[in-house]
């Protein structure tokens, strides 16, 4: 199922001149489409359009239908360059969806109840988030838009990992297959540092200048 549509135009004219001429004439964004049983085609898209869907954080990891040149492809999109000193972006990835073929995406992770989790609202504790999202894998039709992590149960010193998440049918985590080394915390409610326990710190720290 498509979640976003693109349109784009088929360019010949390549290089890095041909792309800074394109960014700086038309305002389009110079892009590459590969994968599946094509060769890669070079393509154009228009900067204002791209940067509004970039805008959705959905749009990272859903079915774009392309549309080159009146022709649709299903694609996801697997890079982005963006100018190291201004909000501009310089070039784009797509990669075409075959049916049948899992791909390799990376999902948001949604954290709910953070204000109304134990470690939080009864042990004042804070949510440290060590993941924003996570890489899976799966067929496109079971692609999930995001991954919900529910803090509710958690208390301070807990934490959630990769193993402990709810992943939708069809869907898996390749990094777990290379063992327990990889199965990373996604979570962690910590204690919060009291006043009196840093002004401590800080008169320890304070007593040993003295003492050098």
């Amino acid at each position: 199922m498509v979640d976003f549509t693109l349109n784009a135009n088929a360019r010949d004219d390549l290089g890095k001149g041909a792309s800074r001429r394109l960014r700086r004439n038309a305002d389009l964004v110079p892009a590459i489409v590969y994968g599946g049983n094509k060769e890669p085609q070079s393509i154009s898209i228009a900067a204002r359009e791209l940067n509004k869907a970039l805008e959705n954080d959905a749009f990272y990891s859903s079915i774009i239908g392309l549309s080159i040149d009146g022709k649709v492809e299903e694609v996801l999109i697997k890079a982005l360059q963006r100018h190291p000193a201004k909000p501009r972006l310089l070039h784009a990835d797509f990669q075409r969806i075959v049916a049948g073929q899992k791909v390799t995406v990376h999902v948001q992770l949604h954290f709910t109840n953070e204000e109304t989790c134990v470690g939080v609202k009864q042990e004042g504790g804070m949510v440290f988030r060590n993941l924003p999202e996570v890489e899976v894998s799966c067929l496109p039709k079971d692609l999930p838009d995001f991954i919900e992590v529910d803090l509710l149960d958690l208390k301070v010193g807990d934490s959630l990992h990769l193993t402990d998440l709810k992943l939708p049918e069809g869907v898996e985590i390749p990094s777990l297959a290379l063992g327990d080394d990889h199965n990373l915390p996604v979570v962690t409610i910590m204690a919060q540092r009291t006043a009196a326990a840093a002004d401590d710190e800080e008169a320890a720290g304070e007593g040993e200048e003295s003492a050098e």
